[in-house]
This record gives structure tokens, C-alpha cells and sequence, in this order.
């Protein structure tokens, strides 16, 4: 038997969860890739049943959310799972700044009649305590994508609410070992595995955890009806990849929290967003309710968009590419993509690698000092 997670440090816990101690069998996960089973056994069909990769990714994030996990095809496959479980006309609350896939998936519905949906600035704990009282579903994003604000989850998670009301927080940003959301309260806890668990920028999939049993059985259910299941491959590449998440965190971490503060004081950068500095609007809950910072930066160039698309451009261990949380770095240009029109055009969310900061740094600043006039 694998240890509790309980009895584990995170960093331990991502090393042996989902490995079996039987002996003979396989020191790693296995690749498991069938879709039917003998009848007779535990399984069946793996749309319905699973499988044993798949179970793996399950056991290793949901020892780190401390609750119970189901893993999909990506993450807003997990997304719209939790949507799926909405009555009509239910209320959604939504923050003013997420991901422009959950505004697309909350804004396609609300045009359907599906549910109504109000905005709540992040920072706004008052806001989101009100709304939580006539509100079916809260939604939460925490840090945001890309403005970076924080919310204190801790009073949001404890506000009253109605019966049956969902609180969920998407907490890709923050990962498991920065921030556990079920611990304060909420209902479930989001990943897209395709980020920091997998890190490594080949795989796409998504994990929902939860510690109530009838959410865990609904979500699942909608797994199974939808078809919305994980891929063998990419099972195994999430598991294989997560061994290294502690690592690979702390890394990237450090070297973020340098390159923020060498950001706030370039002439090229207007402003700087990241939860570490002192500046940031919510630096004060993210000392609160973080264990990290994080890796993600996000930066206004001077000279408009223009400016920021050439940033992009020019530098070269730092790819233009979307996405984060991997081994590389990855820069770009947010408001270059369609429904992102509440952000400056020439804010940069930079994804910050395992590579020497130094390097990183000398980087960022030539493509800097070339954008200057």
C-alpha cells in the first residue's frame, strides 16, 4: 500500500502517489492503452471504468487537493463539467478577470438562457461575499489570468450560501503546493494538468477534485456522458511529468520573483503585475493565502502594442508561444487574442522556465532595450 498523503510531505507524495507496491509489478505507472476489459473484474469499458493510468493522475492530484479527483481530456473539458451540473437558469458568478475560455463557455451559455452571470471584481472579498448568498455557482480564478490578483478564498470560501451553491476555484495558476482551495471551504478545485502537472508542454488535460461524494459521482457522470475522458498517453506523460512539479516550481519561482523586480524598475516597463511585489494590488491576501508566489509575470511595455509584439519577437531562449507552467519560458502578447479586450494591449504574461535566471534576464532585457525609442 501507498502511504496517505496525509502522512507525506507534497513533495513526496508527487514522487509515489499512484504507484503500486505489489511485488513484481512495475516500479512506474504503466501505459494502459485499452478501452474494453474482461467481463467479470473491476472493469469493463474505460469510458465507464477507467483505467489504471488514468487512476494514477487521479490519485496523485487528489492526495495533493486533499480530496478525490477526475480527470478529462483538458482542462475546460473540467470546466464544463462543473458548468454541466447547473440547473436552468441558475446564477453564476464570474470574476472580471479570467480565462477567456471560461468567459467564451459562460458567455455562450448566458446567450442560450442557460444561466445569468454577474461580475465581480476580484479584489472585491465584500462583493464576493454578497454574491455568494443568491449565487449557484462562484466561480473563482485565483491568481488570474493574466492580471494576477488574488482572492481571499479564506473569507469567500466561508461566506454564507445557499443550499447546494458550488464555489469553485480554478487553481492552475497557484498549482496544489501553493494553494489547496477544498482546505478553506470550496466545493472543488481545478487544474488543467496540461500546465505545471504535465510541464512539459505535450500533453493536454484536465483534473477536478472534490470532497463531497455526490460531486465526485456527478462529475464523473458527466465524464462518462460526455466522453470527455483522458488519453492513455497523456495520462502517463501527466503522472511522469508531475514527479518534478515540487522541483520545478521552486525553481521557477525564485527566478520569477528576480525578473519581477528587475521589471518594476526597467524604463521600457510601464507596470508589473506579480503577487510577490510589494506593489501589486494584492500582495497582502497573496502573503495570506499562498504558500508561493508563483511563475507567471504579467508586464505593460512602453510604446504600446506595437512595442510589446516586438518584444515577443526578439527574444530568443524566451519562445512566443501561449500556455505556461512548462520547462521552457514562454511569452506573449495577451489582447492579440479575441476576447481579451479588457486587458492593456501592451501587456506580456511571461510563463518563467527552470532556465538560469540570469540568462532569462539577459534575454528579456535586449528585446527591452531594442523595443526603446
Amino acid at each position: 500500500m501507498n502511504p496517505h498523503p496525509t502522512h507525506l510531505h507534497p513533495n513526496s507524495w508527487l514522487v509515489t502517489a499512484g504507484r503500486s507496491s505489489e511485488p513484481g509489478a512495475s516500479l512506474n505507472v504503466p501505459l494502459v492503452p485499452a478501452s474494453n476489459f474482461i467481463i467479470g473484474g473491476k472493469r469493463e469499458y474505460s469510458r465507464d471504468d477507467g483505467t489504471p493510468t488514468w487512476e494514477a493522475l487521479e490519485e496523485l492530484v487528489g492526495g495533493l487537493e486533499s480530496g478525490r479527483a477526475v480527470a478529462f481530456a483538458s482542462g475546460m473539458a473540467a470546466i464544463a463539467a462543473v458548468f454541466d451540473q447547473l440547473h436552468a437558469g441558475a446564477a453564476v458568478v464570474l470574476p472580471d478577470d479570467c480565462y477567456q475560455g471560461v468567459a467564451g463557455l459562460v458567455a455562450a451559455g448566458a446567450e442560450r438562457g442557460r444561466w445569468s452571470v454577474r461580475r465581480v471584481a476580484l479584489h472585491d472579498t465584500p462583493g464576493w461575499v454578497d454574491a455568494c448568498r443568491s449565487a449557484d455557482l462562484v466561480w473563482l480564478e485565483s491568481p488570474s489570468n493574466p492580471l494576477l490578483g488574488v482572492a481571499d478564498l479564506e473569507a469567500i470560501c466561508a461566506a454564507p450560501r445557499k443550499p447546494g451553491a458550488v464555489v469553485a476555484v480554478d487553481n492552475t495558476f497557484a498549482t496544489p503546493l501553493n494553494q489547496r482551495p477544498l482546505d478553506f471551504g470550496a466545493t472543488v478545485s481545478l487544474q488543467s494538468a496540461t500546465k505545471f502537472i504535465g510541464g512539459h508542454s505535450d500533453l493536454l488535460a484536465g483534473v477536478a477534485t472534490t470532497s463531497d461524494e455526490a460531486f465526485w459521482h456527478a462529475l464523473k457522470k458527466s465524464r462518462e456522458l460526455r466522453g470527455a475522458t483522458p488519453g492513455t498517453l497523456e495520462s502517463f506523460l501527466a503522472v511522469r511529468g508531475a514527479r518534478t512539479m515540487a522541483l520545478r516550481l521552486e525553481r521557477s519561482q525564485q527566478s520569477a520573483m528576480a525578473l519581477a523586480e528587475r521589471l518594476a524598475v526597467h524604463p521600457a516597463v510601464e507596470l508589473v503585475r506579480y503577487p510577490g511585489l510589494e506593489s501589486h494590488p494584492t500582495h497582502a491576501t497573496a502573503r495570506r493565502v499562498l504558500k508561493g508566489y508563483g511563475t507567471i509575470i504579467s508586464f505593460d511595455v512602453r510604446g504600446g502594442a506595437a512595442a510589446a509584439d516586438a518584444v515577443c519577437r526578439r527574444t530568443g531562449l524566451i519562445r512566443h508561444a501561449t500556455s505556461l507552467g512548462a520547462v521552457e519560458s514562454t511569452m506573449e502578447r495577451r489582447a492579440a487574442i479575441p476576447g481579451q479586450g479588457h486587458l492593456p494591449p501592451s501587456l506580456l504574461r511571461l510563463s518563467v522556465g527552470i532556465e538560469d535566471a540570469e540568462d532569462l534576464w539577459r534575454d528579456l532585457d535586449s528585446a527591452l532595450a531594442a523595443s526603446m525609442p
